[in-house]
């Protein structure tokens, strides 16, 4: 079965950008996953970077997926890439173009003075080009004029066509924040608007939807100066507007969804005030993350889920550790594999090739593991060839993604992370320390009855013994391959 998630806003962003770091490493099977952002705010700095990392894993799975027991890049995912509400529209990025107010006014007036009462004439007159400014009022106005009777915009014309297309149930996720401004009003705007698309076409009994709600988990404090009438997001109003989403969603919302996760955090942390656009770029949260893996909850149970709304909490306030995982001993062992991958083939593999290319003679006595892979002297030339440099840079930009995510992800203020010992990796673009390769992961030192997997040169050891694919065309994917294997603890 599809899952089809709609991540909305820069927090529903954020949540695909979790979402494609444990499809990278196996969590989501091999089901296909189809993606779709909605943002106003086209250059939000959230969207640009989930938007990059999800093409890298494109990219990375296009290469190395096939193998039939492979669990890295098993995931295919689908971009429909982004939907702006101002896509389709002539008119400037202002509420008062967007309802042709000036036109309302005149041939309706009793509706003209009702848009006065509703909204003021700075939020009416304010640019949009950065989002709803957290103001849901504005957004869920906004995002009510789609039209899915028509479905002449795209990708809505594809979406819906791909999810009334499918022989089996199609599950459909709306993930974002419940206490901005895109994301507040467009979640169940747009869920209620496709929910009853699909019941119009007799496709909603057989269609799984749930909701991935993130209540407020950070705040920021307005630089000295600001005007304090001005039209921007303040994180003293995201409390109030949780507050009527929850009575929404209590009171109008339960025929739109099937299941609703929400996810908090008592402590909030802080981030730097932004209008928007490239600037609104905060770094990951872990509580990210547990969206990413309540999305792959949603994916594995949605036909035997029964609870209506699901909770999740952690066993000590301030500290996280694998425990607090869900599903962590399945969940754990992959996400190892991955930054242990990632962190050898930067540390050592990377290196060893670049050096490689500059030497000479007797390449094979320096680096015999290599031989495996490219079992003649004159094969490592190969290694210049275009198909095998891309393939390189492309593993290369997944693994330095992958470490960056993690890394950023454990830098909480507030918060005591202890997944993963982060200070190996601050910058996987400088070089790392061979050694600590067996220190990365908290709590794995507890069994080290193999001791060669905990080791870079026990893993080349490995490699120097194994028997890789004679078939394979590209040889640096088939390394790739060969060593994310051994990699597994």
């Amino acid at each position: 079965m599809t899952m089809y998630v709609i991540g909305i806003g820069g927090t529903g962003s954020k949540c695909v950008e979790a979402l494609t770091k444990l499809a990278a490493v196996g969590l989501l099977g091999k089901e296909k996953l189809k993606v779709l952002y909605i943002d106003a705010d086209e250059t939000n700095g959230n969207l640009e970077r989930s938007r990059k990392s999800l093409n890298n894993y494109i990219q990375c799975h296009n290469i190395v997926s096939g193998r039939q027991e492979q669990h890295w890049m098993a995931t295919p995912i689908e971009t429909y890439d982004l939907w702006s509400p101002f896509t389709a529209v002539d008119t400037g990025q202002k509420l008062q173009d967007f309802f042709n107010y000036n036109n309302l006014k005149q041939e309706n007036p009793v509706l003209g003075h009702f848009f006065d009462v509703l909204y003021t004439k700075d939020e009416q007159e304010v640019s949009l080009d950065m989002g709803f400014l957290g103001r849901p009022a504005i957004g869920a106005a906004v995002m009510s004029q789609l039209n899915l009777h028509t479905l002449k915009q795209e990708p809505w014309k594809t979406l819906i066509a791909d999810i009334e297309r499918q022989t089996s149930p199609p599950k459909l996720l709306f993930c974002g924040s419940i206490f901005g401004g895109t994301g507040a009003s467009g979640l169940p705007t747009i869920a209620r608007l496709v929910a009853n698309k699909l019941e119009e076409d007799n496709h909603r009994r057989q269609t799984k939807i749930a909701a991935l709600l993130l209540l407020p988990y950070f705040g920021f404090s307005t630089p000295p100066g600001t005007d304090p009438q001005g039209i921007y997001v303040r994180s003293e109003q995201f409390l109030l507007n949780t507050e009527a989403a929850l009575r929404y969603y209590k009171n109008q919302a339960q025929e739109t969804f099937d299941t609703v996760f929400l996810l908090g955090n008592p402590t909030l942390s802080k981030v730097n005030f932004s209008m928007g656009k490239n600037n609104q770029c905060n770094h990951p949260h872990f509580l990210e993350l547990f969206a990413g893996l309540a999305a792959r909850h949603f994916n594995l149970n949605a036909e035997t889920l029964k609870d209506k709304v699901v909770l999740l909490g952690g066993k000590e306030v301030g500290r996280l550790t694998w425990d607090d995982i869900p599903d962590h001993l399945q969940v754990q062992p992959a996400l190892s594999n991955g930054i242990r991958f990632a962190y050898t083939w930067l540390a050592e593999i990377v290196p060893e090739l670049a050096q490689l290319l500059k030497t000479e003679n007797n390449r094979q006595i320096f680096y015999p593991w290599l031989l495996k892979f490219f079992p003649r002297d004159r094969d490592f030339d190969c290694l210049n060839n275009p198909q095998e440099q891309q393939a390189l840079t492309t593993i290369n930009d997944w693994c330095k993604d992958y470490l960056t995510w993690w890394y950023t992800l454990h830098q909480e203020e507030k918060e005591q992370i202890q997944l993963f010992n982060t200070g190996a990796f601050p910058n996987p673009e400088t070089t790392l320390k061979r050694e600590k390769l067996s220190e990365l992961v908290y709590g794995s030192d507890s069994n080290r009855s193999n001791r060669a997997k905990h080791t870079i040169q026990g893993l080349k050891r490995q490699l120097q013994k194994c028997q890789p694919d004679p078939s394979a065309k590209v040889r640096i994917i088939e390394l790739a391959r060969t060593l994310y294997r051994f990699c597994q603890l």
